[in-house]
């Protein structure tokens, strides 16, 4: 009898924890993206990541807009893919939540390249 009981008290706490709204997505917000493709010579671009309920990608990368996205938690990854376009063709961009860091890569084909970055936070402003 106790193994039943056991049994329907993990029931019912899986149950109530499935119930509770899931936290927001940590790559959902503002980041810094490192474009920099030799060391001392910083080049950086704005990425803002919109994670909806319903598993879709919006925001901007590169100050373009992300015109088609996805996400998913698997596999104990947090990632996202969505694409871009500079208005001569696709980016095509995929970025995975590693020890706070977004690591991603983007894929220009009609550029002919293919680059890995990492971004950050941005930095909080200085309080007076």
């Amino acid at each position: 009898m106790r193994h039943l009981a056991c049994l329907a008290l993990l029931s019912c706490a899986a149950a109530v924890s499935a119930a509770e709204p899931a936290a927001e997505p940590a790559l959902d917000g503002d980041w810094v993206v490192d474009l920099s493709t030799e060391p001392g010579t910083p080049y950086t671009q704005p990425m803002t990541l919109v994670l909806a309920s319903d598993h879709t990608v919006t925001g901007s990368f590169y100050r373009s807009e992300i015109l088609a996205g996805r996400w998913k938690l698997d596999r104990g990854r947090l990632c996202a893919s969505f694409r871009t376009t500079d208005g001569a063709g696709p980016y095509h961009t995929a970025v995975c939540l590693i020890d706070g860091k977004a690591v991603g890569q983007t894929w220009a084909e009609h550029r002919g390249f293919l680059f890995n970055w990492i971004a950050t936070r941005p930095a909080a402003p200085a309080q007076p």
